[in-house]
């Protein structure tokens, strides 16, 4: 049957409207997924990067040079003398921005997600036809891997975008021998590769191999047409080599390079800060076999049934390989170009954690992320294969196995049912899909939530909050809802207490609190901790005291005192009948001295020029009930005078936990009955 190009182009317009209206509802997906499951980010820190990068950007900054930049060094910044910058490119970062510039950053999130519907739409139509495209489009909407990393402030899915407009662009240049889709291609590719230029590379790669073929005749046009998307791609690395010039030294060193020298593509010996690996090539291949492992069952558009759509989908297109046009070919060629490519990148391996706990890594909660290209021939050839599949369905429904004829309208009814008896568990399978990592992630931010509780019931715009540094003396690694301005002159100001009197030297007139936790900060294992605001109080004299009380349990049989400086000493205490008991601790010069009513004579240690000097009560019941408080009060000398802080008290069940992790929080309940805990400063 011969179709009129009036039908042939009403066909095009109403796919091209579907894929704008799937785009839109897939934005609002992702927008509320963004809201709901991820509102406090996810577990993987690098969201704050961009999200500091995008604030930064926004204020005219590719660096900061803060004071006491120690204190306030965002998580994956480099440290350039005062100067910070991070790690990352700046392309992801100004994408987020645009959506801080419309009022939500979220909303960059949902505007990039439907750009890469629309596009896998066009690339998939480019290289197909628009049925093929609005399939394709469909399946990438329901990707669990996609939609999870489409509602993340992270430069895989806006990378995605650049690679699919890229795409999209060399496909229609290739077939009309244009030269403005070929200009867009190289624009797009060089900036992608400004954003990732390893992604970059390895998705361009089948199209590089496409476009020497192309050059084989040795005419003029597709010289031209391939130069031109060349010189503009080159273009983009020229760009990414001038920022690298300013903010590294060198045109040749990356950012990432300048932050872990051996963190980049490349077997051997890697490291990044105190982790590292030897990845060899067994292990490059352990670890990214289970990866697509992981993405077959688990992360494709209702796995597995995505992946098998998609092979049977290359089975049908190559099956007559001699006839297959070049530019089908070019996306197939990113099932290799990726996966083989990411066998020289030992964050493969990372992302999966531990290679013998199941569930460990940012894998489990986040997809494949370094691999979220595979999508593309993953929905691409899904489509043909699912177009495919029901044009048999249709076939065998004309005749029957007895060879019953049926009339057009017959077996269209037949193929129907047919079609939709298979369409309903597949659907089942794709909500289940999408739902399991979400349900991981949703548990990731219940323990989010409980942890930001404090930051909820106040307003701290005007504050200081000293934070604890359960990963090291880093910002936003974990808590990267707390993130300061780049200038530190608006908001609330964010700093690690390892240095807090520098911190309040720097930033003063604000008032002062500390963040501090009860429990174990692991929500990848399923933990959750107690967070709680402690207003600080800064005294100073020629001497100053800590007044602490501390409750002692009917039960207990006894207890001892524990007072470290520049040195540690122990003394027993009198506890006898069990009561509250009275400590005072008073720096004066170089001394820390320890006085009780139950101590037999004062106890003093000497005092560093800064402190922290450290009280340990250990309460004796004779039984596991047996517990210590702990009373960290800071200190800094100088020029004869003594400044100190409102004490940091914890109350600690187990000795490894006694360090940061066992805050005491007044009236939350978590405490046993006359376990108290109550210090102020004064001079």
């Amino acid at each position: 049957m011969t179709v009129s190009p009036l039908a042939t182009l009403q066909a095009r317009l109403t796919a091209r409207l579907l894929a704008v209206v799937l785009a839109a509802l897939t934005a609002g997906l992702v927008f509320a997924l963004s809201h709901e499951v991820f509102p406090y980010h996810s577990l993987n820190h690098d969201e704050g990067v961009y999200l500091q990068q995008a604030a930064m950007l926004l204020e005219g900054r590719l660096s900061v040079s803060p004071p006491v930049p120690e204190a306030v060094r965002p998580w994956f910044f480099v440290a350039d003398g005062s100067r910070l910058y991070p790690k990352y490119a700046p392309v992801p970062a100004a994408m987020f921005a645009v959506g801080e510039l419309l009022g939500d950053p979220r909303l960059a999130l949902a505007g990039i997600a439907a750009g890469c519907v629309v596009l896998l739409y066009a690339t998939a139509a480019e290289a197909f036809d628009s049925r093929t495209g609005l399939v394709a489009a469909a399946l990438l909407a329901v990707s669990p891997l996609f939609l999870v990393q489409s509602s993340l402030f992270l430069p895989y899915v806006p990378t995605l975008l650049l690679n699919l407009l890229f795409a999209w662009s060399y496909l229609r240049a290739a077939r009309t021998g244009a030269r403005t889709p070929a200009a867009v291609a190289g624009l797009a590719i060089g900036l992608a590769f400004f954003a990732r230029p390893y992604t970059a590379v390895l998705f361009a790669t089948p199209f590089m191999l496409h476009a020497l073929w192309t050059l084989r005749s040795l005419e003029w046009g597709p010289a031209v047409r391939q130069a031109t998307t060349v010189a503009l791609g080159l273009a983009g690395v020229a760009v990414t080599l001038g920022y690298n010039a300013y903010v590294t030294g060198s045109p040749t060193t990356f950012p990432y390079q300048a932050f872990a020298p051996l963190d980049g593509p490349g077997f051997g010996y890697r490291r990044i800060l105190d982790y590292d690996r030897v990845y060899s090539v067994p292990l490059a291949i352990e670890a990214n076999a289970r990866i697509l492992g992981r993405y077959v069952t688990n992360w494709t558009p209702a796995a597995p049934l995505g992946t098998l759509a998609a092979a049977v989908g290359l089975g049908v297109t190559f099956r007559r390989l001699p006839a297959v046009d070049p530019r089908k070919a070019v996306l197939a060629g990113l099932g290799l170009s990726i996966p083989l490519g990411q066998l020289f990148f030992w964050g493969t391996l990372n992302s999966l954690g531990e290679l013998d706990r199941v569930g460990d890594g940012l894998v489990y909660f986040m997809g494949p992320y370094y691999h979220t290209g595979l999508l593309v021939p993953t929905t691409v050839f899904g489509a043909v294969g699912l177009l495919w599949l029901r044009a048999r369905l249709r076939s065998w429904a004309v005749t029957l196995p007895n060879r019953t004829r049926l009339d057009r309208r017959q077996a269209r009814a037949l193929g129907a049912v047919a079609v939709l008896v298979l369409t309903l568990p597949a659907g089942a399978l794709a909500v289940g899909a999408v739902a399991s990592p979400l349900a991981a992630n949703a548990d990731v931010t219940d323990s989010y939530e409980q942890a930001y509780e404090p930051f909820e019931e106040r307003s701290l715009a005007e504050g200081l909050v000293l934070l604890p540094d359960p990963y090291g003396d880093w910002l936003n690694h974990p808590f990267q809802a707390l993130r300061n301005d780049p200038g530190l002159d608006e908001g609330p100001v964010y700093a690690v207490e390892e240095r807090p009197f520098a911190v309040l030297d720097a930033v003063q007139n604000r008032p002062v609190y500390r963040y501090v936790l009860r429990g174990r900060w692991a929500p990848i294992e399923g933990t959750r901790v107690t967070g709680h605001l402690q207003r600080v109080r800064q005294v100073d004299g020629s001497a100053v005291h800590a007044d602490i009380r501390a409750g002692v349990p009917a039960s207990a049989r006894g207890a001892t005192v524990q007072l470290s400086g520049a040195e540690t000493v122990s003394a027993g205490l009198v506890t006898d009948p069990p009561e509250p008991v009275d400590l005072t601790l008073t720096v004066h010069g170089a001394t820390a001295t320890l006085r009780s009513p139950g101590l037999s004579g004062p106890v003093s240690v000497p005092v560093d020029r800064q402190g922290p000097v450290e009280l340990r009560v250990f309460v004796d019941s004779g039984t596991v009930d047996s517990f210590s408080y702990r009373v960290q009060l800071p200190v800094d000398r100088r020029n004869g005078t003594v400044r100190a802080l409102t004490p940091a008290l914890e109350v600690c069940r187990q000795p490894r936990l006694c360090g940061g992790e066992a805050a005491y929080i007044p009236g939350s309940g978590v405490h046993r009955p006359n376990v108290t805990l109550e210090a102020r400063v004064h001079d």
